[in-house]
């Protein structure tokens, strides 16, 4: 890491992952010289924590972003179109969290363990960073189409509500109590029942009947990999979890790879952590291993029965921490280390 110092902007400060993106900018040392915390105009005055001090929200739509290097955007994507060009005009390096430059042909879309090389290919100055389910999936499977070459990927999603942000969170916090309560759940986050059900519905229904959240995993999966080939037939659902997403991934390669050859690449994958005992409990799951944690978990690594070039995988992460704060402030040290 650079000895320099920098002028890092937050904006979002107050949301679930500006606040997690905060604190590990703190965990890592990231060398801060000047932190501005951002936020809507309602928030402005509020406090948020970094590192063992407080830090006073200022107003977004007054901020001047001039001396800004680094700006870490999560407040959604209408957010990021309107303020994210206005950062970069003034000399900043924007890491937007939204899905608003995701697909531009002009925006790196980039994982830290997977794609690092992409950071410097910024001639708008922003980065975008991809969707949580996306991420943790590619950590795991990059090393796989390095080795073998991925031909398709049939992946169903199980992912929690925190993806939905504070008021999904709050909302399956409120129905299990009212259901244990022997009260009705009255949805208004989600469409249906969260607490105790399954929703395989996340994000708006697209013309193909797939919804975005879905769509998500098939444009950023080519973009990110550098293989508009790859075919990806995802599912996507919501569960009943606070934190952390789960993935049942099932790989086609191009050349033959087995379960053990994909345990032991991935025991030495940066970002991954291997959890593959054929016991009751030796697997990840979002409670018991990822959820606060920092890697990609995946076990359950077995061949295809029915597929002579296909490996099973199950993979965990906390979607908030590698999901979003934790690859976006990776991206900053990328960018750091340019200077």
């Amino acid at each position: 890491m650079t000895n320099k110092t920098f002028k890092v902007a937050v904006v979002g400060a107050t949301g679930a992952v500006g606040e997690t993106m905060l604190s590990i900018l703190a965990e890592r040392n990231f060398p801060v010289g000047e932190l501005v915390a951002l936020a809507s105009a309602k928030s402005a005055g509020t406090k948020v924590k970094y590192g063992h001090r407080d830090v006073v929200v200022q107003d977004l739509a007054t901020f001047d972003p001039a001396g800004v290097d680094i700006a870490l955007f999560s407040a959604g994507a209408a957010t990021s179109k309107e303020h994210a060009p206005k950062f970069a005009a003034a000399g900043a390096v924007v890491i937007d969290n939204s899905s608003a430059f995701r697909y531009e042909d002009d925006v790196p879309l980039v994982v830290s363990e997977v794609n690092p090389d992409q950071v410097a290919n910024r001639p708008r100055g922003i980065i975008a960073n991809p969707n949580c389910s996306t991420m943790q999936m590619l950590v795991a499977l990059a090393p796989i189409h390095r080795k073998a070459g991925i031909e398709r990927i049939n992946v169903a999603t199980y992912q929690s509500v925190s993806g939905g942000g504070r008021s999904a969170l709050e909302e399956l916090g409120r129905q299990t109590a009212g259901i244990l309560n022997f009260q009705d759940p009255e949805p208004k986050r989600f469409p249906v029942q969260i607490a105790f059900n399954l929703i395989p519905h996340i994000d708006d229904f697209q013309p193909n009947g797939y919804t975005k959240e879905e769509m998500k995993l098939v444009w950023e999966t080519r973009k990110i990999l550098g293989d508009d080939s790859i075919r990806v037939n995802p599912t996507a659902v919501r569960v009943p979890v606070f934190f952390g997403h789960s993935e049942a991934v099932n790989v086609e390669t191009r050349e033959k790879i087995t379960a053990d050859e994909v345990r032991t690449m991935l025991r030495a994958a940066p970002g991954v952590e291997v959890v593959d005992d054929r016991e009751p409990g030796g697997y990840p799951t979002p409670v018991t291993h990822a959820s606060g944690r920092d890697p990609v978990f995946v076990g359950r690594i077995r061949d295809d029965e029915s597929h002579p070039r296909a490996v099973n995988l199950w993979i965990v992460s906390d979607n908030i921490r590698k999901g979003a704060a934790l690859n976006a402030v990776q991206i900053a040290e990328l960018v750091a280390d340019e200077r």
